[in-house]
């Protein structure tokens, strides 16, 4: 299976002809390769595009915005007039703006999907973030221009390309709507022949030709009858005709010629991605203490042998690991909250502890001014989601006091003993940061999205501590 080329026609300023490119391009590449599929789609919310190509007003399926949704990209496409296939408009883009932020989104769900042959994209006259995912995904963009102004806001999609570190290539000038009635004095006597030569005065790239301004053609949009006509079948004696075939001829040998496809490129990037994000998980799993670091169970093997409630790493990233949801829960009630017996899961105080453990992050840290052997005591902070301080406590370390007589550490001292004790046995100037863990996917939390956003609170805790 050949992967489709994908062509955009983008401008941020209105009335230049972007949709009437768009549509007639497609039914002029389906005229001139019947076997080539053609499949269009807009972000715009006129309904253009529908207008044309849907055949009897059957039920549309879906439209362009389950693009975005996780809506299989094959289940959209209809088969409308002329025998171009297109996606149907949406009037909710407006909503759903608002809620999208990756420019990447449609290029992945094309990856996903099995269209072949030329998909042409029509865009707002906004280069918003629809505009955005369209223009990313491209392997030609038209860009037509009709005046001084329009020409000036292309600058906005070349820097577009170069923000996302994407190669200018397949940016393409043409002028549009042209009135050839004009005339200038000097070497460029036409509209068309001045506004290329400002184009390449400028570093951008032209398509050959033009498009024409024509009324027979104007017409055709704007009919009592609510429909839109095609160039090909009704304007086959204006200019404009002559001009889309060069367009479309020169668009489909430009596809047939292209070494390699924008979609492939972008398949390889996931790929290298996704090898890149298992490599640093497997990396940060090896990592992990294969113990509870309190109890010393077994938490990481194929047979867990307990159930990890918690993850804890030191800020000097020395160690690593899970903390068993038991373990944890009992030093917090025994130490922080004083419980003079043993607090078990059915007791309604430990519902209300995990409730609020799943919006807090924990600190441990050697309480400042303690470096004397004997007199150590650790503070107990706790921080909520944003990494801001919610509360602390010191807590008194026996085992520091009658250490060369004591024969039974608490669990607590276990916990600094595999953390945060030096080589002398002394708490150091790292911390420990613990986070609850579902006990379902503890692995979960070294995912890179989920490991950046604690890795970045601890960098927050790690301003505000002492």
């Amino acid at each position: 299976m050949s992967t489709a080329y994908i062509i955009t026609i983008s401008s941020e300023k209105g009335g230049v002809g972007k949709t009437t490119l768009a549509t007639n391009l497609a039914i002029y590449l389906k005229a001139l390769h019947e076997d080539l599929p053609v499949t269009l789609l807009s972000f715009d919310n006129h309904f253009s595009v529908d207008q044309m190509f849907r055949i009897n007003r059957q039920a549309a399926r879906g439209d362009v915005g389950g693009l975005f949704t996780g809506s299989n990209p094959d289940s959209l496409v209809e088969t409308g007039e002329f025998g171009v296939q297109f996606i149907p408009s949406s009037s909710q883009l407006h909503i759903m703006r608002h809620e999208l932020n990756d420019p990447s989104a449609l290029a992945r769900a094309f990856v996903q999907s099995s269209f072949e042959g030329i998909i042409i994209i029509d865009t707002r006259p906004d280069l918003d973030i629809f505009t955005q995912n369209a223009l990313f995904a491209a392997d030609r963009v038209i860009v037509p221009v009709k005046d001084a102004p329009s020409m000036d806001n292309c600058r906005h999609i070349y820097d577009f390309f170069d923000s996302h570190g994407l190669s200018r290539r397949p940016l393409r000038i043409l002028p549009c709507l042209v009135d050839g009635r004009i005339h200038y004095a000097g070497p460029f006597r036409d509209p068309h022949q001045l506004l290329k030569a400002s184009a390449i005065n400028r570093g951008y790239r032209c398509l050959e030709g033009y498009i024409a301004k024509s009324p027979k053609v104007e017409s055709l949009n704007t009919n009592p009858e609510g429909k839109i006509y095609p160039i090909l079948t009704h304007g086959r004696h204006t200019d404009v005709h002559i001009q889309m075939t060069h367009v479309a001829r020169q668009v489909y040998l430009n596809s047939i010629e292209a070494e390699t496809r924008r979609l492939d490129e972008y398949r390889m990037q996931i790929a290298e991605a996704e090898a890149e994000h298992r490599n640093s998980f497997e990396t940060r799993l090896s990592a992990l203490e294969t113990n509870c670091m309190v109890c010393r169970k077994p938490l990481v093997a194929k047979q867990w042998t307990g159930q990890a409630g918690y993850f804890a790493q030191s800020s000097d990233q020395r160690i690593s690991g899970y903390i068993e949801e038991e373990c944890f829960a009992e030093l917090v009630f025994r130490y922080v909250y004083g419980a003079k017996r043993a607090v078990t899961s059915d007791d309604p105080i430990w519902d209300l502890f995990r409730e609020s453990a799943q919006r807090s992050y924990f600190a441990l840290q050697r309480t400042p001014h303690t470096r004397n052997f004997y007199q150590q005591k650790l503070s107990f902070y706790r921080f909520d989601e944003n990494g801001l301080e919610v509360s602390n406590k010191t807590i008194e370390l026996q085992e520091f006091e009658k250490r060369l007589l004591s024969k039974e550490r608490s669990n607590l001292f276990s916990l600094l003993e595999h953390s945060l004790f030096d080589e002398q046995g002394r708490l150091g100037d790292a911390f420990l940061l613990v986070r609850k863990v579902s006990s379902d996917l503890p692995e979960e939390i070294l995912y890179d999205r989920n490991f950046a956003d604690f890795t970045a609170v601890m960098a927050k805790v790690s301003s505000q501590l002492p």
